[in-house]
């Protein structure tokens, strides 16, 4: 048994000249989503009445949305333009680690801004004393390095199994596929990864359906005002969950069920959906459903 000092990407074998239409198209996303968030983090730093609890939590989801995909999309174009489609076993746990912690802290953020909205609408009176900028500034800090602390153990759990191969058939370093190519005992490690999807996808979804059913619990008891101002808070941060949880899904059913028939094109889409249409989709609702933002971005590019 040989342990394996590099993985080979499969995936990137054999395109053709269609490797350049697809640089071309992944380079234009990548672009878009930079300058998408970059809008969004610079108008909230830049404009103080927005430096508030709910805008600090939309600034981190694009600070998020920039940490994961710089994890994936310069490493994916430099290899769709590469003759070798080769990663070292570090550098494929580093980026298993950045955008798997970028999934955790998405989960986490959504949580926080369930927790913020449900604050808002049950308790608007003490809202501003339950609710600030250093409670709120403190739970991302736990949450974040909570998550980031359990995935570095679950990546130093991986970097000491050994390898019987080195074939990855996916365009990004995905730990499950590493853990499959193990052919050393890797019971803990999966006890662990089990681990891991409870405390960073199932708990956190949990309290966010929590929080938006008591929110419209709430609202059903309220006058038409009230609910039409609570779900115009609140429908944004309901269409990023559900898209976000529809993707996660997506990419967690084509990782373990091996027997799923699908064309290798559609299932490499899929799941990269995750990595491509929230980062794209997150600012674009928060632009279009807060108006406080919209008018810093437009005065910004203006004022270019």
């Amino acid at each position: 048994m040989e342990n394996k000092t590099y993985f080979h990407f499969m995936l990137f074998e054999n395109l053709g000249h269609i490797k350049y239409a697809l640089f071309t198209l992944g380079f234009v996303l990548y672009c878009v989503i930079i300058i998408l968030n970059a809008l969004i983090i610079l108008a909230i730093y830049l404009e103080r009445t927005l430096h508030q609890p709910m805008y600090i939590l939309i600034s981190c989801m694009s600070i998020n949305s920039v940490y994961g995909t710089a994890a994936f999309f310069p490493r994916v174009l430099s290899d769709l333009l590469s003759d070798t489609h080769t990663i070292a076993t570090e550098a494929c746990l580093i980026q298993g680690f950045v955008i798997y912690s970028y999934l955790a802290n998405e989960f986490a953020t959504l949580m926080l801004m369930a927790f913020d909205r449900f604050v808002a609408i049950s308790k608007p009176l003490q809202y501003h004393n339950i609710i600030n900028l250093r409670v709120i500034t403190v739970l991302i800090f736990i949450h974040w390095t909570f998550q980031m602390l359990c995935l570095a153990i679950f990546a130093l759990l991986t970097s000491r199994l050994t390898m019987c191969g080195n074939k990855l058939w996916k365009v990004y370093c995905n730990n499950y596929e590493i853990v499959k190519l193990s052919c050393a005992n890797s019971l803990i490690i999966n006890v662990w990864g089990f681990f891991m999807v409870i405390i960073s996808g199932v708990i956190p979804l949990c309290l966010i359906l929590y929080s938006y059913v008591e929110i419209l619990i709430i609202c059903q008891r309220s006058s038409s005002q009230f609910r039409s101002k609570a779900y115009q808070t609140c429908i944004p941060h309901i269409v990023i969950l559900v898209n976000f949880s529809i993707a996660i899904i997506c990419e967690i059913t084509l990782s373990r069920i091996v027997n799923l028939e699908m064309p290798t094109g559609l299932s490499v889409i899929i799941s990269l959906e995750f990595l491509v249409v929230p980062p794209i989709l997150n600012p674009l609702v928060y632009a279009l459903n807060f108006t406080d933002i919209r008018k810093k971005i437009i005065c910004f590019i203006k004022a270019r």
